[in-house]
């Protein structure tokens, strides 16, 4: 019995040495491929970490349209509002205006620099075709006036296709003579260039 055993492991011995040695070599692949995958881990999770990141702090297309600050319509709204424009009046003219923001930024500007009321500087700024430009223009001539604010500024800026060059020429006949705002707004709205017949 003794000696049969012993045969029996010495028969199977050999075997067994071949299956070990199997498993060693796939021990030793499982091995490298491990390494492997716990380098490549360690380079992926803190890249995968960072473009996560990144991808949750830029706004997307959605939350852009709806944002605070970036909603032009909001934005004209609230400086309407802020210039004693009533919430009536400030949402149709917001809601009408092709750009919202330079409405806005034309009537804060006229307002906050002249003495000249909201309202009137409202109904100038949603006919301007360039609001901006009405704005320094109306600011322009009203800080070179000593005397009190003047409407008539509103609607002479408006009339000119240039406003900034109209304030120029108001403000450079003013310097040099003696004109009333008046006379001078009138004296440049009526000049025109001879070649092209644009007013200035």
């Amino acid at each position: 019995m003794l000696f049969k055993s012993n045969n029996r492991d010495l028969l199977n011995s050999p075997s067994e040495y071949k299956n070990t040695e199997e498993q060693q070599k796939y021990n030793f692949n499982d091995m490298g491929t491990g390494m492997l995958l716990q380098k490549v881990m360690k380079v992926a999770v803190p890249v995968l970490s960072v473009a996560g990141i990144v991808a949750i702090s830029f706004p997307s297309p959605v939350d852009a349209v709806f944002s605070r600050q970036t909603n032009s319509y909001r934005v004209c709204a609230g400086r309407l509002v802020n210039n004693n424009v009533s919430p009536e009046a400030a949402s149709k003219a917001c809601a009408r205006a092709l750009h919202p923001q330079r409405l806005s930024k034309c009537l804060t500007k006229i307002v906050k620099q002249t003495q000249l009321e909201a309202k009137d500087a409202l109904a100038s700024c949603e006919k301007a075709r360039r609001p901006e430009e009405l704005a320094s223009c109306v600011v322009g001539i009203s800080r070179n006036s000593k005397e009190s604010a003047d409407p008539e500024v509103l609607s002479f800026c408006d009339r000119s296709l240039l406003p900034t060059r109209f304030a120029q020429c108001v403000v450079g006949l003013r310097s040099e003579i003696d004109l009333v705002p008046t006379q001078a707004m009138e004296t440049c709205i009526d000049a025109s260039d001879p070649i092209t017949n644009i007013s200035p």
